[in-house]
């Protein structure tokens, strides 16, 4: 019988839903297949590296102000609401829209540990409009 985090580890590899998880410094930890798919960086291009592998350069001003903000007060601008972005894939040439979800991650007594970033791949739909 598989244990918990056996089977944690089974559900984050097979969503059908990139999970990028980063660090307080904002250095990439965890990154499942389907953020593999999305992005188009292999677990091993992906681990250690900045967020700003996946951000775009005139965003990433907002973006570490509001990372570093969540961190220190442990809250979040839209409290876990998706958002629509723009986001960079390994292939630079490939327009990508992505709608993300953010969450803290705290330990058991509070302390924000990093960030969590369910994300999904929107390019078609924006494409249409």
């Amino acid at each position: 019988m598989m244990n918990n985090n056996e089977l944690g580890e089974l559900i984050l590899e097979q969503t059908s839903d990139a999970v990028i998880y980063a660090d307080k410094d904002g250095n990439i930890q965890r990154w499942n297949n389907a953020a593999s798919q999305l992005f188009g960086f292999s677990k091993v291009e992906a681990l250690g590296q900045s967020l700003d592998l996946i951000i775009p350069e005139r965003a990433r001003k907002a973006h570490w102000h509001g990372f570093n903000l969540a961190v220190e007060n442990g809250n979040l601008r839209l409290s876990g609401k998706p958002t629509l972005t723009r986001a960079i894939h390994k292939n630079a040439e490939k327009r990508l829209y992505v709608q993300m979800s953010f969450s803290l991650v705290k330990d058991n007594d509070g302390h924000v540990q990093g960030s969590v970033a369910i994300a999904r791949d929107m390019t078609d739909t924006m494409a249409q409009k």
